[in-house]
């Protein structure tokens, strides 16, 4: 073979390993986020369906997509808003919340695996209201009322923190009257960081976030046996 020749097929060879290797490694820097996804919901609060099938689906197809009814193949909520819930686990194995409402564009960058769908845990058993792990303090005990008259109302603080991450206090939500006539304070007793203690008070009216609190939406909390007083 002539040097001319041999010059060919070398450059053609590398052409061809080029156009080989560089998709594999865009797929590589594509598949390298720092969430893997346990879980994926839709819908609203009262209404959502697991989608995480679809989602690996969908995942393997394209990069990005719009979030919609026809995308996922469902309505939960037929008439409402709908958002898309995807929970993830971080590299610390601190568990998060994604939120993509409807119409959004989603890009799965972020994610593990993503475009190969390597990812889902059939294990994970979170809820709507899961807002991961990410919070500093992990609840003990709830009170609500005044300092004379009140009641321990950390069960009832658990099924509401399941069904929403925020909701506004008021005495329906709890369905006592512990003080009528009083403005009623919810006292959350909660352990921080190295073990320290902390209260935090939320008077009549206003709006309890329960990102703060570890575990909030699983309501794996308030079981250390705290059987204190409204005192702090």
């Amino acid at each position: 073979m002539n040097p001319m020749n041999r010059r060919s097929v070398v450059m053609a060879f590398a052409a061809t390993a080029a156009a080989v290797l560089v998709p594999a490694a865009f797929a590589e820097d594509r598949d390298s986020g720092e969430y893997r996804i346990l879980q994926a919901r839709y819908g609203t609060a009262e209404r959502n369906v697991d989608v995480t099938e679809r989602l690996k689906e969908l995942a393997r197809a394209d990069q990005s997509f719009h979030i919609e009814n026809t995308t996922l193949g469902v309505d939960p909520d037929r008439g409402r808003k709908k958002t898309l819930r995807i929970f993830a686990r971080g590299r610390n194995g601190q568990t998060q919340v994604f939120e993509y409402h409807e119409h959004d564009v989603l890009d799965g960058s972020r994610f593990t695996g993503w475009s190969g769908g390597r990812w889902g845990d059939s294990n994970y058993r979170g809820s709507w209201g899961d807002r991961g792990d990410a919070g500093q303090y992990r609840i003990q005990q709830a009170l609500y009322g005044t300092s004379r008259r009140n009641v321990d109302v950390t069960e009832r603080l658990r099924e509401l923190a399941r069904s929403d991450t925020s909701f506004r206090l008021a005495n329906e939500l709890f369905g006592t009257d512990p003080a009528q006539g009083r403005v009623k304070t919810l006292r959350i007793y909660a352990r921080g960081p190295g073990g320290s203690s902390k209260t935090f008070e939320y008077r009549e009216g206003s709006v309890i976030d329960g990102s703060q609190f570890v575990g909030w939406g699983r309501g794996d909390w308030g079981q250390d046996g705290r059987r204190g007083g409204w005192g702090r």
